[in-house]
């Protein structure tokens, strides 16, 4: 099975769901030496098995798939009341409704039970040999991560506390990727209604490192040699990146993603759950100026809500109605090669 110490270096390519992970950047981060991940979130069995078959062809080396962990699979689910989000979610679908008869659409009827084809992702990777699965969302429980044990796959667990840290080593992963505040895009705290925690991420890995013997990546803004250096003397064993690689010629990102990312006008990131129900990160825009203090803790309803928009403003090149997912060193992007960039982390 995949060991971290296998790598030529300790760096992980975070997996973005939604488009910026490709087989291309996936291929291009194990190629430089480090470890590849492609994002089967929001995304069907068939899909990813493509882009399995893909990245195959692009590498030889070691790489990972991430998946999430619907409600129902989650051990550690906490949810709202429901009758309460379904109410809040409908209040929400309001909200959003004038915007969306703007564009001469109309907006999807949510479902609170979809589960992101999970079954289907998880029979073909039990069959698939992937180097490491690893589970944002959610803490997978001990028979799902024992049966990808059984296929020769290393499990990671995303964690953003020592309580998660704990839970996900009880259930057998075999790796953490402890997450941050500083992290672009979604925070995976297991709770649904939780707020994140705000623990620096040097001090959350010395913490996580003091509860649990497995190995440790440190995720979430990440900017260059001295956090590497830094985080490795935390305790971690890697790191991850994700918001670096957004701009790279591999990233699928959409193009106004990737310029966004370079253009002056945008000078932060807020933390938001107006594009999907649950928190993340990202360029504050109009978007989430209007509607972050009514989007309920509901995913994945609201993230079915939102997509018309999402897609429309995508397709229009509008960055100011996209879910522009990254952290707060969002301006050292560059246009590098995605091996250029891993490289250069360790470049003193």
């Amino acid at each position: 099975m995949f060991t971290i110490d296998q790598l030529d270096l300790p760096v992980v390519g975070a997996p973005m769901a939604g488009g910026p992970s490709t087989p291309e950047l996936a291929a291009a981060v194990t190629n430089a030496g480090g470890l590849g991940f492609l994002a089967a979130g929001n995304t069907s069995a068939g899909a990813l098995k493509h882009a399995l078959e893909r990245t195959r062809a692009l590498t030889d080396g070691p790489f990972g798939v991430n998946i999430f962990v619907p409600d129902h699979a989650n051990e550690a689910a906490d949810l709202p009341d429901p009758r309460l989000r379904t109410a809040a979610v409908q209040a929400f679908r309001q909200q959003l409704a004038p915007e969306v008869a703007a564009l001469g659409m109309e907006l999807p009827a949510p479902d609170a039970e979809a589960d992101d084809y999970w079954a289907a992702k998880l029979d073909l990777l039990r069959n698939a040999g992937v180097a490491v699965v690893s589970f944002t969302f959610g803490l997978p429980s001990a028979s799902v991560v024992s049966s990808l044990h059984l296929s020769g796959s290393t499990v990671a667990v995303t964690v953003t506390d020592q309580l998660e840290a704990v839970s996900a080593v009880n259930n057998g992963a075999d790796l953490l990727c402890v997450q941050g505040p500083l992290a672009g895009g979604h925070r995976s705290t297991h709770s649904l209604i939780r707020i994140p925690g705000d623990t620096a991420l040097p001090e959350l890995v010395r913490d996580v490192r003091a509860a649990v013997g497995v190995p440790l990546i440190a995720a979430g803004g990440i900017s260059g040699p001295h956090d590497v250096v830094e985080l490795l003397d935390a305790g971690a064993d890697a790191v991850q990146i994700g918001t670096l690689l957004l701009r790279c010629p591999e990233s699928g990102a959409a193009q106004a993603h990737k310029d966004a990312l370079a253009d002056p006008s945008f000078t932060d990131t807020t933390v938001t759950r107006a594009f999907s129900g649950r928190w993340a990160r990202g360029l504050t825009n109009t978007f989430i100026r209007k509607h972050t203090a009514h989007a309920p803790a509901a995913y994945p309803e609201v993230n079915q809500l939102t997509k018309p928009l999402r897609v429309a403003a995508s397709n229009a090149k509008d960055p100011q109605s996209m879910g522009l997912w990254a952290g707060p060193q969002f301006a050292l992007a560059t246009e590098s090669p995605a091996a250029d960039v891993v490289r250069g982390l360790f470049e003193r």
